[in-house]
């Protein structure tokens, strides 16, 4: 049998270990997958692995997620970078490349015309970093996915990037959870959207991003026709934003995923956002888990579902929704046949909310995942509603 995968994660081979494995990789014509995570390589085993990817003309994939590479390490690997033409798929998150790391990168991107997934989370890379980065995506053509989260990215890194957007027309999927662009870093991302047709996700979880500026985000949204995921969870959004996304509901035809899980948008932005869901005919999931909708939100987005017929996912977890609300969900899977997915973990639903729900679901048969955990249910119950979920998957694998 030949070997294509070599998993070696945790084995702690350090530099020595990873120069005994680029010298193989040098003469190795069978191997596409090498995944050497939590290593301790060093600046050593980087030059070592660089040499081995000038002369190794198999290996797509090479995952060295958390080792300890530094800027000199990623140099070497970027000079392999200007002449390999094979690796396609690369993983440095958590390496400490810093931006003298990102600037190297940069420069590789502007040669290699192989490279289509770079991960390079975890990596203290600042704006400098991301202007190096940024300058190098007008030039790239073949990247398609850049993982930029848990960074420390501001607003002047954003606007590097944001402007690089505009003329790129590779890039399809961008993560910059965790980064600290803020208000004026998401004003330059819905700039870039509404010029770019090539992105189709963009994630910009944690990231201070308030009112003002997300509802530019949303206000991009009319006007962008590419993008089908937006993640902007855990930022200061409250229903001044829902209401604008929903504006842009109505009009989008693209988006299929919005996720604005641990926000403020309460239950006026809930409404705001059901009032969209009765006219939009492409979102298929909305997470709106962590929002303080209540009862009240919960009507409305369940009074949606009797008239939506493409959401198939929603997430209504950690939401203050008690029985009331369990029941006007009830009453709308009684009618709704295309939801499959409904999560309301850590809710107040309880035995009577519980009870709503299994008499829905024995008229429902599309439902495949309910998560009701830390409601207050009792076992006997919730094993009920289980098997009622149970049977709804069976029928649909038939």
């Amino acid at each position: 049998m030949t070997l294509t995968t070599l998993d070696l994660n945790s084995d702690i081979i350090g530099d020595i270990g990873t120069q005994l494995l680029a010298e193989a990789l040098q003469h190795d014509t069978t191997l596409t997958t090498i995944k050497v995570t939590q290593n301790k390589i060093g600046e050593v085993g980087g030059q070592h692995l660089g040499n081995a990817l000038q002369h190794n003309s198999t290996l797509t994939t090479l995952d060295l997620d958390n080792n300890q590479l530094g800027a000199a390490g990623t140099r070497y690997l970027c000079d392999a970078l200007q002449h390999n033409t094979t690796l396609t798929v690369l993983n440095l998150d958590n390496n400490n490349i810093g931006d003298f790391g990102a600037q190297y990168l940069g420069d590789a991107l502007r040669e290699n015309k192989a490279l289509t997934s770079l991960k390079l989370s975890i990596n203290e890379i600042g704006n400098d970093g991301a202007k190096h980065l940024g300058d190098a995506l007008r030039h790239n053509t073949t990247l398609t996915t850049l993982n930029l989260s848990t960074n420390q990215i501001e607003a002047v890194g954003a606007a590097h990037l944001g402007k690089a957007l505009q003329h790129n027309t590779a890039l399809t999927t961008l993560n910059l959870d965790s980064n600290q662009i803020g208000d004026m870093g998401a004003r330059h991302f819905a700039d870039a959207l509404r010029h770019n047709t090539t992105l189709t996700t963009i994630s910009l979880e944690c990231n201070d991003i308030e009112d003002d500026a997300a509802q530019y985000l949303a206000d991009a949204l009319q006007h962008n026709t590419t993008l089908t995921t937006l993640k902007l969870e855990s930022n200061g959004i409250g229903e001044v934003t829902a209401q604008h996304l929903a504006d842009a509901l109505r009009h989008n035809t693209t988006l299929t995923t919005l996720s604005l899980y641990n926000e403020r948008i309460g239950n006026v932005g809930a409404q705001h956002l059901a009032d969209a869901l009765r006219h939009n005919t492409s979102l298929t999931t909305l997470n709106v888990g962590g929002n303080e909708i209540g009862d009240v939100g919960t009507q409305h987005l369940a009074d949606a579902l009797w008239h939506n017929s493409t959401l198939t996912t929603i997430n209504l977890a950690s939401n203050e929704i008690k029985a009331v609300g369990a029941q006007y969900l009830a009453d709308a899977l009684r009618h709704n046949s295309t939801l499959t997915t409904l999560e309301l973990y850590r809710n107040e639903i309880g035995a009577a909310g519980a009870r709503y729900l299994g008499d829905a679901l024995q008229h429902n048969s599309t439902l495949t995942t309910l998560s009701l955990e830390n409601n207050e249910i009792e076992e006997e119950t919730m094993n009920k509603i289980n098997e009622l979920v149970k049977r709804n998957e069976r029928r649909r694998k038939l």
